[in-house]
């Protein structure tokens, strides 16, 4: 392999230690963004709103990776800790100097060029044999970027002559693939390796109103006795063997916030100017075993046919839908949110917070096998009541659950709609094509979208304890969903005689489905009307 063309090699002494030189991107609480190292973040946290980097990935990891740095402090220094110290950090701040104590502590792992432990790399890749005589683009850990046979719209990297990217730009990106890498060929050290710790799974962070605030919010609680939970760093350098070795499940939280889930070292360009990465060296990583006792901290699970499945982004569903998900369920059948928010839910109780929403970021990716599909975030605040009290979040589900049941009644009552206007209307190739079609238009959307903007009223409410006010609003705000969606499903029509006859057949069961919105309180429950069945032929 000729290197004379792009003269790369190991930095022959440390360089661009994380600690000092500029590579987080953040966003003040004045609307200033900048980059800085990491003994500058923590000591400017109260004065940060959170985090500015843009790929939703990238974000999570990044959130992962402070709160490593800050257990592992708070352990050094503090050994244990309980809820009601971390409700007084969150007002008072975080004990002096446990953050840049701990960080100094372990400088000499925080250098991401380095010839015997780069950070978060595996150093021995330069001396393998299956790795010493190769290299790939450093697209290769970028998931917003074309690599192999996974081309992405507008990017057009080229993976036999890549452009030469920051290393602070490359870290963030190698971060995030290594949450987020779904499970797929790799051919180096194994044929296969398993999928990152969040691989297609929407991630929960409570957001505080200032960094330090979000990192207490979602911290987990102090080591148990005896468990050695230990971020990458401080452990031994990833020897081949260990590569190789079977799939390990996580020891506990920091392990899985800074899995090495793929084998990566970044070489240094030594012509560029500033700090800068062309290739890199990749195979397989320290796999992590599934553990159904263990589940991530941050991943939350619904019901799904074949038992509780990972929350994720799904094409044509805002999460919104899924927010049953996030919220306490006794059973154990319909739910099971994600730590994070139990742990935030346990400092609001602490610090005598009750009547405060909970700002959660949702954020991740979606894929399907080893190809990537779609990145989402959205914000979303749940009380904090319903968090920690049964009869809100029962009642926040069965408000969710009130509109998806709206939802299938009238799209059996759209899809007759739209196929009594075609030849053959009775028949199941029709009702199919019926149904296609309406599931291709502004039906779902325009539904859903109108109820979204009604949401927060919703929450509020409910988190206020106005249980009957609450239920009557959503009602409305679902009969205005149902109508506009069905403005739209009968706009796909025109005014044809077809058309109208199809309305006119269709009217009286549109109407028994809109009826429970419009009841008034005191009706019995004699007066409801039945559930809408599909239509005979």
């Amino acid at each position: 392999m000729n290197h004379e063309d792009n003269p790369i090699e190991a930095a022959p002494s440390p360089a661009f230690n994380l600690l000092d030189s500029p590579w987080l991107p953040v966003r003040y609480l004045n609307g200033r963004q900048a980059e800085l190292g990491l003994l500058a973040v923590f000591d400017q946290a109260d004065q940060i709103e959170g985090l500015a980097e843009t790929s939703p990935p990238n974000l999570v990891a990044l959130y992962r990776l402070l709160l490593a740095i800050t257990h592992r402090a708070l352990t050094r220094q503090l050994g244990q800790w309980t809820d009601r110290d971390r409700a007084r950090w969150y007002t008072q701040g975080l004990p002096a100097g446990a953050m840049a104590d701990y960080l100094m502590h372990w400088r000499d792992r925080f250098w991401l060029f380095h010839p015997d432990h780069p950070f978060m790399q595996v150093a021995a890749l330069a001396s393998a044999e299956e790795t010493r005589d190769k290299r790939k683009p450093w697209t290769q850990v970028s998931l917003q970027c074309a690599n192999g046979n996974t081309p992405v719209v507008f990017d057009h990297t080229i993976d036999t002559a890549p452009q030469p990217a920051a290393a602070s730009v490359v870290l963030r990106d190698l971060l995030g693939f290594l949450q987020f890498t779904p499970g797929g060929l790799v051919k180096v050290f194994r044929s296969a390796d398993k999928s990152g710790p969040l691989a297609n799974t929407a991630a929960a962070i409570p957001i505080g109103a200032h960094l330090m605030q979000t990192l207490l919010l979602a911290l987990h609680p102090s080591p148990q006795p005896g468990v050695d939970d230990l971020p990458s760093w401080e452990v031994a350098e990833p020897t081949v063997g260990l590569l190789t070795a079977n799939p390990r499940p996580a020891a506990g939280s920091c392990d899985r916030y800074t899995r090495q889930s793929r084998s990566v070292l970044l070489l240094h360009e030594a012509s560029h100017p500033t700090p800068s990465v062309r290739w890199i060296r990749f195979g397989a990583g320290l796999a992590l075993a599934d553990d159904d006792n263990a589940p991530d901290a941050m991943a939350s699970y619904r019901h799904g046919s074949a038992g509780l499945v990972r929350v994720t982004f799904t094409e044509g569903r805002a999460l919104w839908r899924d927010m049953g998900a996030l919220l306490p369920d006794e059973t154990g059948q319909f739910a099971r949110p994600a730590a994070v928010l139990s742990w935030a839910a346990n400092l609001h109780n602490a610090a005598g917070l009750w009547d405060a929403d909970i700002p959660i970021l949702l954020a991740g990716l979606c894929s399907d096998q080893a190809k990537l599909v779609r990145w989402r975030s959205e914000r979303h605040a749940l009380p904090s009541t319903s968090l920690q009290r049964a009869d809100m979040w029962n009642a926040v589900r069965d408000e969710l659950l009130r509109c998806e049941e709206l939802f299938k009644q009238l799209r059996m009552v759209a899809t007759d709609l739209l196929a009594r206007t075609m030849p053959d209307p009775n028949s199941k190739d029709t009702r199919s094509r019926a149904r296609a079609l309406l599931d291709a238009g502004p039906f779902a959307a325009t539904f859903f979208s109108t109820a979204e903007r009604r949401l927060p009223a919703l929450l509020q409410r409910i988190g206020r304890a106005e249980l009957d006010a609450a239920h009557a609003d959503w009602s409305a705000a679902l009969l205005q969903a149902a109508n506009n969606a069905w403005g739209a499903a009968r706009g796909m029509l025109g005014q044809s005689a077809a058309a109208l006859r199809a309305e006119a057949l269709t009217h009286r069961r549109l109407q028994a489905a809109l009826r429970p919105l419009r009841r008034e309180p005191d009706a019995s429950p004699a007066q409801q009307p039945r559930p809408i069945e599909e239509a005979t032929p």
